[in-house]
């Protein structure tokens, strides 16, 4: 797939490559970086190389202003940490220089990343590359200091947070419409599991942006989920690979349902879709021992009776109690089923009755950024309240905010969500009438699948989103 993907770009395309501060953390990564960027020109690409500071460089700097003061201004904080970049970019530019690859270096603010004016973890805003893409045209590789911007109002130094450079390489990307972005690290792809705490751990050839996100915010560090987040907004594919083995890494492509955006846009979720089903069903396991193995026996009655569970919230066991609820949302048509294997293995689970909550209906924003805006979730939430729609579970994941309620307001939840986003009205009724897999369409006008939701849902009544 990788080989694939790269025989398909033509020559001349524009390559973004990323490289991080283990990649760059004394000579010899330099020297490597350096030969990485020539062997790609040689090949026929363009190039554009992103450098984050070398090694603990940015840690020092931040050890170095709490030696000088315990609260120093934001502003000047991050004109201090912008400066490592600096210092990788230009010794880059010297490796380069040697190889007669004509370097130019660029500021973040020269390359023009314009952002907010958070200090210290600042959004992008625009992104304006006439420079890189003039310093390109010229025959020349731009060197760009990622993990800064500069601020449209008084052109102040900004910095972006955690994962900044990856952004940094993925905003040029979409900017510059390039053909891949490359992030090189000291790993050389994404995996199953950590391979230093999981020896077994299987590394993955190809991921998609949605699955990508879900690893980022769940403690993958790998990739920044921000930098997940704008790569599947603009359609960049992402190859994480080593800067210290030639093989082939991770290729992170684009949800195949996605239509990409035209032209960069502000760094801010994007809501793509409204959807309400009410195919579901609610059934709630009452007085589940509070034992490790009680979940693992429940879902494997269901699995082997075929019944497939949607959600699923376990509602905190009182002090001092040794049981707990859990309530289970399947497919209506699976309800009865469900029912009936688990009143037959009541003495083998252990729980004390079953209750079946009938049919629910289900609403959903789906897009990017779902997680990481509050915006999104307050205004979600914030809407329902003031429609006098009463929830009963709310679920978020990185694509998804979704809420379970009644099957007679879900109607109304679907009209006033679609209100609140700015999105034309559907044809609720017949919307209902269709299952779960249901088409809806994209602000841009494409199809898109109903979404489903994958893994544990998250309770707004017991726990944080």
């Amino acid at each position: 797939m990788l080989d694939e993907w790269g025989k398909a770009m033509a020559q001349g395309s524009v390559i973004v490559q990323k490289f991080g501060g283990s990649s760059l953390a004394d000579p010899s990564g330099i020297l490597r970086a350096a030969e990485r960027i020539a062997t790609t020109r040689e090949n026929g690409f363009q190039v554009v190389a992103v450098v984050s500071a070398m090694g603990d460089t940015t840690d020092e700097l931040c050890d170095l202003a709490a030696a000088v003061s315990s609260r120093p201004r934001p502003g000047d904080l991050d004109a201090l940490l912008s400066t490592g970049e600096l210092v990788s970019s230009a010794l880059l530019a010297i490796a380069l220089a040697d190889r007669d690859q004509a370097p130019v270096t660029f500021t973040g603010s020269m390359a023009g990343l314009i952002t907010d004016d958070v200090h210290g973890k600042a959004q992008i805003t625009d992104v304006r590359p006439d420079r890189i893409r003039a310093a390109l045209a010229r025959g020349e590789v731009p060197i760009v200091a990622g993990f800064q911007g500069r601020t449209k109002k008084g052109k102040k130094v900004t910095t972006l947070g955690r994962g900044g450079s990856d952004l940094t390489a993925v905003a040029l990307a979409a900017a510059l419409g390039a053909g891949i972005c490359e992030i090189y690290t000291d790993v050389d792809g994404v995996y199953t599991a950590d391979p230093r705490i999981v020896p077994k751990a299987r590394k993955l050839g190809v991921l998609s942006s949605e699955i990508m996100l879900e690893f980022a915010a769940s403690g993958c560090k790998v990739l920044h989920l921000r930098c997940v987040e704008y790569a599947r907004r603009f359609g960049i594919p992402i190859h994480v690979r080593s800067s210290f083995v030639p093989d082939l890494g991770t290729l992170i492509l684009p949800g195949l349902d996605r239509h990409p955006f035209r032209k960069p846009v502000r760094e801010q979720p994007v809501v793509t879709g409204v959807a309400g089903v009410n195919s579901a069903a609610k059934v709630t396991v009452i007085g589940v021992p509070d034992r490790p193995d009680s979940i693992a026996r429940m879902f494997q009655v269901l699995s082997h009776s075929g019944v497939s569970v949607q959600t699923i919230v376990q509602n905190a066991a009182a002090t001092g109690s040794s049981r707990y609820d859990v309530a289970l949302i399947v497919p209506a048509t699976q309800a009865p089923p469900a029912l009936a294997v688990l009143g037959d293995a009541q003495r083998t689970i252990g729980f004390q009755s079953l209750r079946h909550g009938g049919q629910v209906g289900k609403v959903s924003v789906t897009g990017v950024g779902m997680r990481s805006s509050p915006e999104v979730f307050c205004t979600f939430l914030r809407t329902l309240y003031e429609a006098g729609i009463g929830l009963d579970l709310v679920e978020i994941s990185e694509t998804c905010v979704a809420a379970i309620t009644s099957d007679d307001r879900l109607a109304d939840a679907e009209r006033a969500v679609r209100q609140a986003f700015g999105m034309a009205p559907a044809a609720v009724d017949e919307a209902q009438q269709r299952p779960a897999s249901h088409h809806e369409r994209d602000l841009d006008g494409g199809p898109r699948w109903g979404h489903k939701l994958p893994g544990l849902a998250t309770s707004h009544a017991s726990r944080g989103g």
